[in-house]
């Protein structure tokens, strides 16, 4: 990061129930959308499932944000979601954290001292 950079808060997202396809088109056209190096986290917390289109766009998701330099990290995921996670073993490509302090304590650790910034929530 250079001295001219300001330090970017994170665009979290979160999904209420299940990931509908309105909340995977708003998580996929923000990614495809951002600046490099932007953290984007998505708080599973209300997720009581996933299905497989689900998985594929946040794999989509996850890959566009590499393609743009950016990070996307999971956090909060609920016993039954995170089994889904590991049969699939996608929470192996996934940066998956069990709070948003602790996504951005990895990720953005010059964010730690400063409050997230929920910039964009996805109902």
């Amino acid at each position: 990061m250079t001295s001219s950079q300001a330090i970017r808060q994170p665009i979290v997202f979160q999904p209420q129930t299940c990931l509908d396809e309105a909340t995977l088109a708003t998580i996929e056209q923000a990614v495809a959308q951002c600046d490099r190096g932007t953290f984007f986290a998505i708080d599973m917390s209300q997720v009581e499932m996933i299905d497989s289109p689900g998985l594929f766009t946040l794999v989509s998701a996850l890959r566009t944000a590499r393609e743009h330099g950016s990070r996307l990290a999971i956090y909060h995921l609920k016993s039954p979601v995170r089994v889904i996670f590991e049969i699939t073993q996608l929470d192996r490509i996934f940066e998956i954290f069990d709070t948003q302090e602790e996504a951005i304590a990895a990720i953005a650790p010059e964010l730690c001292s400063s409050s997230p910034n929920s910039d964009l929530a996805a109902a």
